[in-house]
């Protein structure tokens, strides 16, 4: 008769050969850890399979990590040009922008960086890789030296930089605000200060004056201004976005004329007024500014020089130049005003959401 085995005998003896394949498993994995076999460098890529499965667990990460993150509005035109700066001073190198098609250290990161002027991401999962990078790669967790508000920023102008022009992209980033929260280097320079000023010099010479409003009372100066920047019109086309600067002018109009109801309806609730290195509400600037503004403008000859805007999405910017007569604490006097406004849709309807003015002394006057 034949000797039936017991279940519980062949149970275990299944699990003591599991057990042992799993030994000599992780044994096989240490010793090939241990003998350096495995060749690390950047400029050996994975296999295919392997890749895939990577690829596979980076992207599944994120979306698990991202998901709950609720996301603010990214249309303020500051926000975004505070990202342009971010941009520009950490991310080129590896993520590339218009007109740039490579860098020294591009060609060998593994795995390869996205080019993020060409592709639009989830704001969810660019903001989590941003705070937290990815193990493995060259994207740093810059949540370590930059706050929430700071990152958003720069996803703000990730949202809008795939489709932008080389000149669209200079003249963004040279009206960007200084980048204060990045180290000094060495040399006492920030990495964002030198290409700054090097996208101002690629859009080309602008009027460099003290910010000015007309009312402020103040001669126009021929230092340079707050930021040191001047505010570039040179990627704005005359006419690209029609109906913002049909607003822009009416703007315009409405200060000579005096309208004052007129001017604070095409202000955005949330505008931002910059004069003079201060930024105001559109309240503060009703209450402060605009009377002076208006009493100033009254006999102003106005000689329109330029004008012209661009599009981002529902915003648009709107840039112009103009030569002011008026009378400056009694004396006759002659600026060149820039302006840049940035405007957004709203309907059928654009409001002034950002105002930025210098001006300088015409030569001779």
């Amino acid at each position: 008769m034949r000797k039936r085995i017991k279940p519980r005998t062949s149970i275990a003896v299944a699990v003591r050969a599991i057990l042992a394949v799993l030994v000599i498993f992780a044994v096989s994995v240490g010793v090939f850890i241990y003998s350096g076999v495995y060749n690390i460098g950047a400029d050996r890529h994975h296999t295919r399979s392997v890749a895939a499965v990577m690829q596979v667990l980076r992207e599944r990460s994120i979306k698990a990590h991202s998901g709950d993150i609720k996301v603010p509005s990214l249309d303020d035109p500051q926000l975004i040009l505070k990202g342009a700066g971010q941009y520009a001073a950490m991310c080129t190198d590896c993520h590339l922008a218009p007109g740039k098609a490579d860098s020294e250290i591009r060609p060998g990161l593994y795995p390869r960086p996205p080019n993020l002027s060409q592709q639009r991401l989830d704001p969810r999962d660019e903001f989590w890789v941003i705070k937290h990078g990815i193990k493995m790669s060259a994207m740093p967790a810059w949540g370590f030296s930059h706050d929430d508000a700071t990152i958003w920023s720069m996803v703000a102008f990730l949202q809008k930089l795939p489709g932008m022009t080389p000149a669209q992209y200079t003249d963004i980033v040279a009206r960007a605000p200084p980048d204060d929260d990045m180290d000094m280097g060495m040399d006492g320079k920030t990495a964002h200060g030198d290409e700054h000023a090097g996208a101002a010099d690629a859009a080309g010479p602008g009027t460099v004056g003290v910010p000015m409003s007309a009312g402020s009372g103040r001669e126009p100066a021929d230092a340079p201004s707050a930021t040191g920047v001047p505010l570039s019109l040179d990627s704005l086309t005359p006419q690209a976005v029609p109906l913002a600067e049909a607003a822009a002018q009416a703007f315009h109009d409405a200060l000579q004329k005096g309208d004052r109801a007129a001017v604070l309806a095409l202000l955005a609730p949330d505008a931002m007024i910059r004069e003079d290195g201060h930024a105001l509400t559109r309240e503060a600037y009703a209450a402060d500014r605009l009377a002076a503004d208006i009493a100033l403008l009254k006999d102003a000859q106005i000689t329109p020089i330029t004008q012209g805007s661009m599009s981002m999405g529902d915003i648009a910017v709107v840039g112009s130049e103009r030569d002011v007569k008026t009378t400056v604490k009694g004396k006759p006097v002659t600026v060149r005003s820039r302006e840049l406004l940035d405007l957004k849709q709203s309907g059928k309807d654009w409001k002034i959401v950002s105002i930025q003015w210098q001006s300088a002394a015409v030569t001779g006057e």
